[in-house]
């Protein structure tokens, strides 16, 4: 009796997997110009997204697992130049960011749970503190 209980369960979660539908999605400001884009499964926001700008400049791209932002984004200034990287778990920085002052690398930043705990200004300090395979 236990094994037919089972069986349909199985083809249920089988029938919902194959049903997922994974597309492209581009959205647009009024203006013309791109906002985002990036994949859409099921409604949901997935893999890696793209950001811009009003004025059409890049803004921001990472990774989003179930509609959140996780793993490494990157956020761009004004001039497209890298500003900073970060490591996102569910939509808050949880990790470590790297801020850059004109592509130089001038700081970094631990934070937990969206809250900065610490900041290094030398890559002496921060390696003695840290690993670099943290960073990967």
């Amino acid at each position: 009796m236990k094994s037919l209980i089972l069986i349909p369960g199985m083809i249920f979660l089988f029938t919902l997997t194959s049903n997922a539908q994974k597309t492209y999605k581009k959205v647009y400001y009024a203006n013309g110009h791109l906002k985002a884009e990036g994949w859409i499964e099921n409604g949901v926001k997935i893999n890696y997204w793209h950001f811009y700008r009003e004025n059409g400049t890049k803004h921001s791209e990472g990774h989003f697992i179930d509609g959140k932002k996780n793993n490494w984004w990157l956020f761009y200034d004004d001039m497209e130049k890298v500003n900073h990287k970060c490591q996102l778990e569910n939509n808050q920085k949880n990790g470590y960011c790297l801020m850059y002052n004109n592509e130089k690398l001038v700081s970094a930043r631990k934070y937990k749970n969206g809250k900065q705990i610490k900041e290094w200004t030398t890559f002496v300090s921060f390696k003695r503190e840290n690993k670099l395979s943290d960073l990967i």
